[in-house]
């Protein structure tokens, strides 16, 4: 069976992970991108993933999102974790194509719209994007076939003790999304974090696959050196692949369900938690994870690559 999936993305060097593992895999056919604010700015986010594609030799065409979150001040782009151009110390990388014309909401929710029930939608950035098409179309989330989020973390926090940075990000947003009544899976910390990549990992790659394996080689030592610096650690959990691998592979992860919202202000903003609002829909969470069968998924898909 293949999966029609949309990326909602700000790549970002697990971002660059997890879309090359979608567009290797033989099941997955990535029917468009669509850039978000977060790691880098919604005007690079669009540049490098058209990158990303065309690394791939594949035609996807990717629309420009947000750049600032629904009601709040931005927080800042993560260069300090994905460097200035969202590839570590890469420079911008040359691309052929462009962005399409039309804003990446719409672009959603017209392509849900034109293949009702088919699309899977795959944020793996904030969700402000996501949240924007819905306020755009409600309609859209019955037609959606489901959307696999990388975010958040029941038990967990990264960017502060209690959120998740893609949640933090724009946590209006993604209050409306876990809100809305449609088919989520929510892979957060829970269980990315425990998902981990080492410099040994990534040569191996690079030996398999010179020319992708090589890019995600050299990108991920400036990830290396953030976790080097504030976990002590020269690794990096793979938290976007993850929530790709959740969808192709779900028989690695033990999932729960909850209703969920998302703390929208005071010290606690970005939290996700678990809602006791019974008109919110029950979402699948996963909170366990067969840590090496998932890592495995990941380096053995890459290394099919060239």
């Amino acid at each position: 069976m293949t999966h029609k999936i949309i990326i909602d993305t700000d790549p970002g060097i697990d971002d660059a992970m997890a879309i090359f593992y979608a567009a290797l895999h033989p099941d997955i056919d990535i029917v468009g991108m669509t850039g978000v604010f977060g790691n880098v700015t919604a005007d690079i986010a669009a540049r490098n993933a058209i990158v990303l594609a065309e690394k791939m030799g594949q035609a996807i065409p990717v629309s420009k999102g947000a750049n600032v979150p629904l009601m709040m001040e931005p927080n800042g782009v993560s260069d300090y974790v994905h460097g200035t151009e969202g590839f570590g110390t890469m420079p911008a990388q040359p691309i052929k194509g462009a962005p399409v014309g039309e804003p990446a909401h719409e672009f959603i929710c017209r392509m849900i719209n034109e293949n009702p029930n088919e699309i899977i939608l795959c944020p793996i950035g904030p969700l402000t994007n996501i949240a924007l098409a819905l306020q755009h179309d409600p309609t859209i989330a019955a037609k959606t076939k489901a959307v696999y989020i990388m975010g958040g973390g029941l038990d967990k926090g990264n960017v502060t003790e209690y959120a998740e940075a893609n949640i933090w990000n724009d946590p209006h947003a993604a209050d409306i999304v876990f809100a809305a009544d449609w088919d989520i899976t929510m892979v957060g910390l829970d269980v990315t974090t425990r998902v981990q990549c080492v410099p040994a990992d990534f040569d191996r790659l690079e030996a398999a696959a010179p020319k992708i394996g090589g890019f995600l080689n050299e990108a991920v030592q400036f990830y290396f050196d953030f976790y080097a610096s504030h976990y002590g650690k020269r690794g990096c959990d793979m938290h976007d692949p993850s929530a790709i691998i959740a969808l192709t592979d779900p028989q690695y992860f033990t999932i729960e369900t909850h209703a969920l919202e998302v703390i929208v202000d005071g010290a606690r903003i970005g939290q996700t938690v678990r809602s006791a609002d019974p008109s919110r829909p029950k979402h699948k969470v996963p909170m366990d994870v067969d840590v090496e069968g998932v890592k495995q998924r990941f380096l053995s898909m890459i290394e099919t690559g060239f």
